[in-house]
């Protein structure tokens, strides 16, 4: 038995250092041998902004606007080059939309009461907005005024930031981000500069040839233009896609959107 006892407490101690002296140096030799041609996997970076992202999109999602806003403006200065970045743009810019047009409050928002002789035009000119931002910020399907209604108005200050090679046009109001949109198609002459800043100059809308004007019945389904100014020659225009059928893992459904922006010059 004195002969098995030995055996084992041999095997234990020269096996033990032969455990150590792997782990030691010819396991990190190998490692490094690794590294240096390349093969080596760098562990996955940890993704800290994720539990801010899903915060502020749920707050999207309960409707509670102005609070997912701010949480979406806060996620974007705090991970400028975060994982998140240009999803999290994506829906800041669906929520400023959201607020915008709609009668959802907000500390941008005025109220102004319907007088005696009020028109759309009329308004839109004295308070120094537009006839469109007002019917759909206060959910119009026409231009009938009432005496006494209450229209909700907002005093955006809109210009255009093109990116050409990130295929984006970023709008912004009063100088800050407000929207990006993914241009699909743009058809441009000759040589252009990277990045093109402009105002909104005129917006138009067209069908079948024919200009047609706001809350008509031909509105809806018509193509806008955007007229640019501080960029001659530029024109921004965009139109609904014909109803396709959309499939995911979970649903198939039929639905209508906006195609992306097409830019010309």
């Amino acid at each position: 038995m004195k002969w098995l006892f030995v055996l084992l407490l041999a095997l234990v101690i020269f096996g033990g250092a032969a455990w150590f002296g792997y782990n030691t140096f010819v396991k990190e030799d190998i490692a490094v041998k690794k590294e240096q041609r390349g093969e080596v996997t760098p562990p996955p970076a940890v993704d800290i902004s994720l539990p801010e992202f899903q915060a502020a999109a749920q707050l999207r999602q309960d409707g509670k606007l102005t609070e997912a806003r701010d949480a979406f403006i806060s996620l974007i200065q705090k991970y400028p080059s975060g994982k998140h970045l240009d999803e999290a743009r994506d829906l800041l810019g669906e929520v400023n939309v959201d607020i915008l047009l709609s009668r959802y409050p907000s500390p941008e928002k005025t109220e102004y009461v319907v007088k005696p002789g009020d028109v759309l035009a009329k308004i839109s000119r004295k308070l120094k907005t537009t006839p469109e931002l007002i019917m759909r910020m206060n959910n119009m399907s026409g231009t009938m005024l009432h005496i006494g209604e209450h229209l909700l108005i907002s005093h955006p200050d809109l210009s255009i930031v093109i990116q050409r090679k990130a295929n984006l046009v970023v709008l912004l109001n009063h100088g800050t981000f407000f929207k990006q949109y993914h241009v699909r198609e743009a058809k441009l002459q000759g040589k252009q500069s990277a990045k093109i800043t402009a105002k909104v100059a005129e917006t138009m809308a067209w069908k079948g040839g024919k200009r047609v004007g706001i809350g008509s019945k031909e509105y809806l389904s018509s193509t806008r233009w955007i007229r640019l100014a501080g960029a001659a020659g530029y024109t921004l225009y965009w139109c609904r896609m014909r109803r396709i059928p959309i499939s995911s893992n979970r649903l198939r459904r039929r639905a209508s959107a906006w195609r992306p922006p097409m830019l010309r010059s």
